[in-house]
């Protein structure tokens, strides 16, 4: 809980242009079937969260008469204490990040470089390709990007369509899903790594918004990109990163 605490006010820290006021939430798995997700309308600066049931906003997603009043008592039935605050209305993204992606920390926020590029018409350059080696390293030979949804039912439902395929497709989760005139969703294996990625995709969206105002973006090959995800020095590297080996290593 320290560590989500400590996340969650970096995450608000309005200097660093990733949260402003209410904006963006925070999750992490606090049992089998239950997360902690950041309360709703409250500041990431003021780390304010509420564990809830995961089964019960799941199963929402495949009820298809489900509507607005009903995320809404999904919403507050799902509290482990009846009395907390009302969670997140995007708790169904976080409990479908935490569940189907396999993360033990989901992290959303609004970066101003992110929004910058989700909110026009380049969103795409976003998802076509790698800038630089440490991309790749940190975010994945890949990311994810889903067009504008309403956040609550609708988004947990693109966002599981859009993971499951992920997997599907690559064999391993994604760690980055950009959404459309939104932000940024970090998915981590602990609270450090959802920093970084969120850091990493901060850079990445600055160096793509400035390729975009002097030119046009120059990717590297598919086949470097590929070469650099799997090659055995950048995975001691990624371990590293992720604190399983000595940082001297």
């Amino acid at each position: 809980m320290n560590q989500l605490t400590a996340l969650s006010r970096w995450l608000g820290e309005e200097h660093r242009g990733l949260a402003l006021l209410g904006e963006g939430n925070l999750s992490a798995r606090s049992g089998p079937d239950r997360m902690l997700v950041k309360a709703s309308g409250t500041s990431l600066s003021q780390a304010s969260f509420v564990e809830v049931r995961i089964r019960p906003l799941l199963d929402l997603l495949d009820a298809p008469t489900a509507d607005d009043s009903d995320v809404q008592q999904a919403l507050l039935d799902s509290r482990v204490d009846p009395s907390a605050p009302q969670p997140s209305v995007e708790s169904l993204l976080h409990a479908v990040a935490l569940t189907h992606a396999g993360a033990s920390v989901v992290a959303h926020c609004h970066p101003q470089s992110v929004n910058a590029v989700v909110c026009s018409d380049r969103a795409s350059a976003l998802i076509d390709g790698a800038l630089f080696p440490d991309q790749i390293v940190v975010l994945g030979r890949e990311q994810l990007l889903l067009p504008y949804v309403d956040p609550g039912l609708e988004l947990g439902r693109r966002s599981r369509g859009a993971i499951l395929d992920y997997i599907r497709r690559l064999g391993e989760r994604p760690r980055v899903i950009y959404l459309g005139n939104h932000g940024l969703v970090a998915l981590g294996d602990s609270c450090d790594e959802a920093r970084r990625i969120t850091l990493m995709a901060d850079k990445t969206a600055r160096i793509l918004r400035d390729c975009l105002a002097i030119g046009t973006p120059q990717y590297l090959p598919q086949h470097l990109a590929d070469r650099i995800h799997t090659r055995p020095d950048e995975q001691l590297r990624r371990s590293a990163l992720a604190g399983e080996l000595p940082s001297d290593h």
